[in-house]
């Protein structure tokens, strides 16, 4: 019988500035994060801001709150006191109103709502410049749903075209 000779052979380190191995262990991290993140959000873990748009609480925003499941979402309530800000972009949202009434303008086209709608904002190329109303004198909210992939995919563009007028008057332009 033939001498036989065993090799033992081990897998190479990885070095520190490989991109590959940057990626490799980003997306176990991000797996691992969907496995075991945070899945129930507390309301009083958010805070409601005065921003371009209006009052907004936010839920999930990635980088925003990295401990969450899921990282490609984008979840939030707007709050419209009278009437928001006004913006563009391709589309492909979700808003669920969960109180009150009032109308979105939607290329100037206006769509009324009232609680318990779901209103969708299809995916457009040139964009969908679109603003929201309160129609009532009790708050008028609704909970959006932006898909991230899907909004990157279509390269989504993000463009202010007015100011909310609350944000306006605190901040004093």
């Amino acid at each position: 019988m033939a001498d036989m000779t065993r090799t033992k052979s081990r897998e190479l380190e990885a070095g520190p500035a490989l991109k590959y191995d940057w990626a490799y262990k980003s997306r176990g991290d991000f797996a691992e994060l969907g496995m075991n993140g945070q899945i129930v959000i507390k309301d009083s873990d958010r805070e409601w801001e005065l921003n371009r748009q209006g009052h907004v609480k936010w839920y999930l925003l990635e980088e925003e709150y990295p401990e969450t499941a899921l990282q490609d979402w984008w979840v939030f309530i707007h709050d419209i006191k009278k009437v928001s800000g006004k913006h563009r972009h391709q589309g492909g949202l979700v808003l669920f109103i969960i109180e009150g009434h009032g109308a979105t303008e939607v290329n100037g086209e206006l769509i009324e709502w009232r609680k318990g709608d779901c209103v969708m904002l299809p995916m457009h190329p040139k964009g969908l410049e679109h603003k929201h109303y309160n129609y009532g004198t009790e708050p008028a909210k609704w909970l959006a749903f932006i898909h991230i992939p899907s909004f990157n995919h279509v390269a989504s563009e993000l463009v202010q075209i007015e100011i909310s007028p609350d944000f306006q008057q605190q901040s004093g332009g």
